[in-house]
């Protein structure tokens, strides 16, 4: 639970500072940087969701935390989270 509260935590705060401009935009890159935590490598979110903005070696370095929090959960768990992004992505393709 501890994970999940962070991982909440960090893309939130990523999200408002970011500043995106609509809802929309907000929902694509939230999943895209939801997407690429559960299985992208920390160069991927750098050079994709986090493309166009400028990451400070300590943001960089509590995405490498969080990365690694992520790639340590049990496989099963890993699994059920991936399997919840494609549903939600799924209904977000059906609206």
């Amino acid at each position: 639970m501890k994970g999940s509260s962070t991982l909440l935590l960090v893309s939130l705060t990523l999200l408002c500072i970011c500043g995106l401009s609509t809802a929309e935009d907000n929902n694509e890159f939230f999943m895209e940087f939801l997407q690429t935590l559960l299985v992208g490598t920390p160069e991927e979110l750098y050079e994709g969701p986090l493309g166009k903005y400028n990451v400070n070696d300590m943001a960089k370095a509590a995405l490498g935390e969080l990365k690694s929090c992520i790639d340590g959960l049990q496989p099963v768990h890993k699994e059920q989270l991936v399997k919840l992004l494609v549903q939600v992505l799924d209904d977000q393709e059906d609206t």
